[in-house]
């Protein structure tokens, strides 16, 4: 029997994913009411619009998000980003700067490396944007250099969002590998033995965009 895991943060009116960005606006393009002119007696439909940022919700950023000439969301291989055998790290709690210890005994070798910090259990409240966990600079040259083939993290930022240099996404995407961040239910997952799926819409001239993130298992 298959257990399937969501991991990402429904999308709603006006939350916000971070601080600074504005929150989506969801609203009906056409209302069943008005619909009901162009359909037989009985029938209606609805046509919702959503004006929103691209780093809404939980997220993958793409090569295009930090390199002008990186690929954009629809170049990205479904390879790289759907069906990857999955590995769960789990941070010590009250820990911030994940260092590349943390996944040294471990083969991340084409595998989605997914960060439990437990952060989520902040979302949508203001402790969430502060003090949030993070991987450092070494980190991220490790996985690189091991061939991680995507990282994520149910955090805030994978970077420390005050370093304006943000050295995990320039190494990570400069590598061609996916991030995944704001994830959640990453404790609901075993620590190996699980498929990985993080699929945006095929969007050209676009660095990041909401995913339904999820993990198989038996």
């Amino acid at each position: 029997m298959v257990t399937i895991v969501d991991l990402s943060h429904p999308i709603e009116d006006g939350m916000i994913t971070y601080t600074g960005l504005p929150g989506p606006k969801i609203t009906d393009h056409l209302t069943r009411e008005a619909s009901r002119a162009h359909y037989a007696q009985g029938t209606s439909f609805q046509i919702g619009k959503i004006e929103m940022v691209a780093n809404t919700g939980t997220y993958i950023d793409a090569p295009f998000h930090r390199y002008a000439d990186g690929k954009d969301l629809s170049q990205f291989d479904l390879e790289s980003i759907a069906n990857l055998d999955g590995l769960v790290f789990q941070a010590d709690p009250g820990s911030r700067a994940i260092s590349p210890d943390f996944f040294q005994d471990r083969d991340v070798s084409g595998k989605a490396v997914l960060i439990h910090t437990g952060w989520d259990r902040h979302w949508s409240t203001t402790q969430y944007f502060e003090d949030h966990p993070f991987l450092t600079r070494e980190s991220a040259e490790y996985l690189k250099s091991a061939d991680a083939a995507l990282v994520g993290i149910d955090s805030l930022n994978i970077d420390d969002n005050t370093d304006g240099r943000r050295p995990v996404h320039t190494i990570l995407l400069g590598a061609e590998i996916p991030i995944v961040e704001h994830m959640c239910n990453l404790g609901s997952l075993p620590e190996t033995g699980f498929r990985f799926f993080a699929v945006p819409a095929p969007v050209k001239g676009m660095g990041s965009f909401p995913v339904r993130a999820f993990a198989m298992f038996e």
